[in-house]
């Protein structure tokens, strides 16, 4: 298991964006929770206090989920891409409660409850209730790295609930997905799950041609400041530029509103924003701490949810971990 997803900081660190988005509900400027919450990219198919579905292309669905409200039924995007013979559930959100209710509007869409099942990466908002996807003898192609497997199935409990032994035991059935990238065949609909890194270690998205849709996983955050706790900035840079298509995507983020390259864009020059000021500082020897305390993104990049100095210094010790020497402070 790579050393950044230990046994003892899984937990800590995979509620964290849980953590992050609670936050958010006290702390997001109100016409940012406004326009995530009511931003729609095409029909809405349901609309419950956790998020709503809505159908982006024939046969694709969007799960935006909107915590921001309160409800930590899902709080991870996520979707379902159907096929003549299969259905690919996208994430198994924070509890089963919200894995479930996809399954169940797959099957009223589609027929099917899902085949499938790919998780982007081992966070708890978007793994906790991926058993769910089990419920009434159901067997779906559960499909993870080998990476988030391991952190599931290593993670120290402080007890063992029956939620948690479902989840192992769904997980330890998992496959990883063979090759770089792997194709699922859904019947008349080929799926690729792109095996990348950068928000952790274990990133995977999950990608469709035609139309050209992208599920980021969260390598992406559309108008929302990202968690930056397992992040190795460069890649994650790197890796969310190789996202973008010539022709006209969507996106789907792991959270916020469903994307344009024009959004995926603005991100990527937030995150150029955050590298630039975290290099300086570095290079001044600056701790991270005092470096966020002082940074603000400019004007022109719009406003962002969880926009708070502790999301920024977050980002800072990332790039510090990477640029070496501690939090950046002089010897």
């Amino acid at each position: 298991m790579d050393d950044l997803v230990t046994r003892r900081r899984f937990l800590a660190d995979g509620v964290t964006c849980t953590a992050h988005l609670a936050l958010a509900a006290a702390l997001a400027p109100d016409a940012v929770r406004r326009l995530w919450a009511q931003a729609r990219s095409g029909a809405v198919i349901a609309t419950e206090p956790f998020g709503r579905l809505e159908q982006v292309a024939d046969g694709v669905w969007a799960l935006i989920s909107t915590p921001l409200g309160g409800s930590y039924v899902t709080v991870a995007n996520g979707g379902l891409i159907a096929g003549k013979s299969g259905v690919l559930a996208i994430e198994g959100f924070m509890t089963p409660e919200g894995a479930r209710w996809l399954a169940g509007k797959a099957r009223e869409l589609t027929g099917r409850w899902p085949t499938h099942v790919a998780v982007t990466h081992y966070h708890s908002d978007h793994i906790n209730g991926v058993a769910a996807y089990r419920d009434e003898g159901a067997k779906p192609a559960m499909l993870v790295t080998d990476e988030t497997r391991g952190a599931v199935l290593g993670a120290v409990l402080p007890q063992v609930t029956p939620a948690d032994e479902a989840r192992r035991e769904a997980l330890a059935q998992s496959v990883a997905p063979g090759g770089d990238p792997a194709t699922i065949d859904l019947g008349g609909r080929s799926v690729r799950l792109v095996r990348r890194r950068g928000h952790t270690p274990s990133d995977v998205t999950v990608e469709v041609d035609d139309p050209s849709i992208v599920f980021t996983g969260d390598l992406v955050w559309n108008a929302m400041f990202p968690n930056f706790v397992d992040a190795m900035p460069t890649a994650l840079a790197d890796a969310t530029r190789a996202l973008r298509r010539t022709r006209a995507t969507t996106y789907v983020p792991g959270h916020g509103g469903v994307a344009t390259d024009a959004d995926v864009g603005r991100y990527l020059a937030m995150l150029g924003e955050v590298e630039q000021a975290a290099r300086a500082a570095h290079t001044r020897g600056t701790p991270a701490a005092a470096a966020a305390a002082g940074f603000a993104l400019p004007p022109a990049l719009g406003e962002w949810a969880l926009f708070n100095k502790v999301f920024f210094e977050r980002a800072f010790s990332a790039w510090y971990r990477e640029l070496g020497a501690g939090d950046g402070a002089k010897r």
